[in-house]
């Protein structure tokens, strides 16, 4: 999605944001001067818990979970679709393409509705739920639409900024603006997003990390390393990068998968050492 190389998205995405280790308890007093606590964001390593199939040409822009079944939208001029998908086994339960002139983007449901984006075309579609039939659009949306996720305040969206905008689930009207920050400083490129016990959760494009933003003030309360994992799924395709989070309330599972991947991880975070710096 959107041609910047790995190294270009990575660096935009988390600036001079890096990641050390903390020293060991023993390790020699240089000064007298007592570091500051550290009050940034929790560091954690996600571990694989269960596999499920996903399609290698479904190149995943929204992803999430509802009432016992996975639902997808999907990108590419052309080749973009809403779906629902079935978790154990990866049957299509059911499909809709979206107009073959968009590139499909984020994903949401609200109410009886599923809401889809799509990226440069301004367009917002509606999709009933039960059968994914169309319900509306509009193609005056005004943004780019990148990753979008409910909340209790509404829909909140990302466009690849550093911009997190919260909008009526009715009328698509811009109701707040939030900064996203990490230790102070704006992360951009904020992409696929999920709505997790008070959290929004987002992928970066291009970087291998998931990070977890409050709403309320936009600051990054958590940082979740997948390199691992990454490092375990067998896909080389241009543009086949992390991005797809969904959650499933009820079992509090965690699901994350990436654009071309072949694998849907049901996945555990497991609290590091590591600090943002």
């Amino acid at each position: 999605m959107k041609g910047l190389s790995v190294f270009g998205g990575l660096l935009a995405a988390f600036a001079s944001v890096a990641f050390a280790q903390v020293p060991p308890a023993s390790a020699p007093v240089t000064n007298a001067v007592e570091a500051p606590a550290y009050s940034g964001p929790t560091v954690y390593v996600a571990k694989i818990k269960a596999t499920y199939p996903h399609d290698t040409a479904s190149f995943t822009q929204g992803l999430l979970w509802h009432d016992g079944a996975l639902y997808e939208s999907t990108g590419q001029v052309g080749r973009s679709r809403v779906r629902k998908v079935d978790l154990e086994t990866g049957t299509v339960l059911a499909d809709q393409p979206i107009p073959a002139t968009h590139f499909g983007e984020g994903l949401a449901v609200w109410e009886d509705n599923l809401v889809s984006l799509t990226w440069t075309d301004g367009a917002v579609h509606r999709w009933n739920i039960a059968d994914l039939s169309h319900v509306s659009s509009i193609d005056d949306f005004g943004f780019e639409g990148w990753g979008l996720t409910s909340t209790d305040e509404g829909l909140v969206f990302s466009d690849g900024t550093d911009l997190l905008r919260v909008i009526d689930p009715e009328t698509y009207d811009v109701e707040r603006v939030v900064t996203v920050t990490i230790m102070g400083r704006p992360l951009r490129q904020l992409n696929e997003l999920e709505y997790v016990d008070g959290l929004i959760y987002a992928n970066i494009w291009y970087a291998p990390y998931i990070v977890a933003i409050d709403p309320a003030d936009g600051v990054v309360k958590k940082v979740v390393d997948l390199s691992g994992i990454i490092a375990q799924t067998d896909v080389d395709a241009h543009g086949a990068v992390l991005n797809g989070i969904a959650w499933d309330a009820d079992s509090r599972r965690l699901f994350v998968t990436g654009k071309l991947w072949p694998a849907i991880y049901e996945i555990e975070m497991t609290e590091s050492d590591a600090r943002v710096r």
